[in-house]
């Protein structure tokens, strides 16, 4: 059982008397419907009345939308739940993980490249800022995954690196940041993604290290964090094979489950060996890796809570799912003591951030005035320095740079985007076009002529070349539960790079920082690992010689591959 008196929640008696007292009046339903998470899908009032009346969640989660909207869906849904919530939030790079709107900040990738421990606490803070002025007190960050494989598009830009003290160091500090606010801290994806090129959104992720380079390297970064204090971890639908034959001889690869489905991996490795005692959320349960476990939905719903975790986050339906952990709790596959267990780490999590106190002098949300915190002036001057300072040149080789308008006056812009993200069940397009338009606007401010218009046809070289001073080549590749493999992926043959070796070429990334695979011909090569404004201009300042390139990068941009050095 956990004990609420130690880390990470140092209950006062009096805190726990209310853990106590709120299980000891709880009716099943309740209890069963403090197990779950859910992802808002209706906003009406009554649609988010019904989700705390009847389904009793312990946990929201939601697709953002403005902060208005978000302020008075988390209000109504708040001041109608018998139970304060965990509203969780996304704000792994800023604010903008939490609410339309919100400031950009750095991602993972962007703090190792400035390598500050400021960087990721000022990524943190502003983020619980802004998450909390909609009513967030949960964020579903930091990753703390270890890119080892270059080929990785889950954790590409998200993970910090792949040193393990660095990511230790970046996570402290983001915890800091978090808990300038009153905000749960998290860390993500247990038992840890980066090894591999697979996405959980589409199948099972397995990590396949050894007992023993699992120790030194997730192993240790976890254990440290733990004992920093990390009130929440995510499990991830990701697959430990050596350390669950290890603590279960025996075990065929049939029977090998991802984390979020093993006991051996949450209670026993976990909870056990690294001495977890804070709260265990799954992964998104929707996602294909928890599917691919390969045994009926019935199961996995009850199953996850035996295994080990506390929170099964999102339904795939409110009824049925809400009954498959009903039926599992009755059947004995939840145990009464399991149920106890997870109980007690919930609502530990609430009465540490003293939601049980705020909810009974109503401040369980923060005055509407705040919301003005939300992509503010001081936050987006804050986003400037870090792109000032993350922006990376990995080559220059032929000495194009600096980028000038008295050097390249006439510019051919070839804009490659991703292919947009699921929302709602639909692909949608992304913002590509919104960010084209401002690399175009940024370098015509900047004093050059910029064609951006798709070529019908190569045509002849000469004439390109008498046409254009520069190529410049921004690759914005994005895309998020659709492929296992983010590539740059040519529209049109006139986009692919026949002109490099006639013309100087400019390639920048404004997103993954493994590109290079795809144009290792590049003579000149930049990972600006953002999109946004802010980062845009970062980077044109930097090409121009107006401001040095201050970001450092490691061996994974070159992907393995010599020529890409070049």
């Amino acid at each position: 059982m956990v004990d609420l008196r130690q880390k990470p929640y140092y209950l006062s008696d009096e805190a726990i008397q209310w853990v106590e007292d709120t299980i000891a009046g709880m009716t099943d339903e309740e209890k069963v419907g403090q197990l779950f998470v859910n992802m808002v899908a209706d906003r009406s009032p009554e649609a988010l009345k019904q989700v705390v009346e009847k389904y009793h969640v312990g946990a929201i989660r939601y697709r953002n939308a403005n902060p208005e909207v978000l302020y008075e869906q988390n209000r109504i849904l708040q001041e109608n739940s018998k139970i304060p919530l965990l509203i969780a939030s996304n704000c792994e790079m800023g604010g903008n993980g939490g609410v339309d709107g919100g400031t950009p900040i750095a991602n993972g990738a962007a703090v190792a490249a400035i390598d500050t421990e400021e960087a990721a606490y000022e990524m943190a803070r502003i983020g619980a800022k802004e998450g909390c002025a909609v009513g967030c007190n949960w964020n579903f960050a930091p990753i703390v995954d270890i890119l080892y494989n270059w080929r990785n598009t889950i954790v590409q830009t998200r993970a910090f690196n792949n040193d393990p003290d660095d990511i230790i160091k970046y996570a402290k500090a983001f915890f800091k940041g978090t808990r300038t606010q009153n905000m749960a801290t998290c860390m993500k994806h247990f038992p840890g993604d980066g090894t591999e090129e697979n996405d959980q959104h589409l199948l099972m992720g397995v990590n396949n290290s050894t007992c023993e380079e699992w120790d030194a390297t997730f192993g240790k970064v976890y254990k440290a964090l733990i004992d920093e204090g990390v009130m929440t971890v995510m499990a991830g639908h990701i697959a430990l094979p050596n350390y669950s034959k290890k603590l279960r001889p025996g075990m065929t690869d049939a029977e090998i489950r991802p984390a979020t489905l093993a006991p051996e991996l949450i209670t026993d490795l976990l909870k056990g060996q690294l001495g977890f005692n804070g709260m265990v959320v799954t992964d998104a349960s929707h996602m294909i890796g928890m599917f691919g476990a390969t045994i009926p939905r019935s199961e996995q719903v009850p199953g996850a809570i035996a295994a080990g975790c506390d929170m099964f986050l999102f339904f795939n339906d409110m009824e049925e799912d809400f009954g498959y952990m009903m039926d599992g709790y009755k059947k004995g596959v939840i145990t009464e003591e399991r149920m106890n267990d997870a109980l007690h780490r919930i609502l530990g999590v609430k009465a540490a951030l003293g939601l049980h106190t705020l909810q009974a002098e109503g401040k369980l949300m923060q005055p509407k005035e705040n919301l003005s915190v939300v992509g503010c002036a001081e936050h987006h001057a804050v986003s400037e320095k870090m792109a000032d300072q993350y922006v990376t040149l990995v080559k220059d080789t032929k000495h194009y740079l600096p980028l000038t308008p008295e050097k390249y006056k006439k510019l051919k812009l070839i804009y490659i985007g991703g292919e947009g993200h699921v929302v709602a069940g639909k692909l949608t397009k992304g913002n590509d076009e919104i960010v084209k338009a401002d690399i175009i606007r940024q370098f015509t401010e900047a004093g050059f002529e910029v064609d951006a218009e798709d070529m019908l046809a190569k045509g002849k070289m000469e004439e390109f070349k008498k046409k254009y001073d520069a190529v410049i080549l921004i690759l914005n590749v994005t895309g998020f539960a659709q492929y296992n493999t983010m590539r740059v992926k040519w529209g049109l043959p006139t986009q692919q790079p026949w002109y490099m070796s006639e013309v100087p070429t400019f390639v920048v990334s404004l997103n993954f920082t493994n590109l290079l695979i795809d144009v290792p011909m590049a003579r000149c090569y930049i990972n600006g690992y953002m999109s946004h404004p802010e980062a845009v201009h970062a980077v044109i300042e930097k090409m121009m010689g107006k401001s040095e390139f201050k970001g450092r990068y490691n061996e994974n941009v070159f992907c393995g591959r010599a020529e890409a050095r070049v």
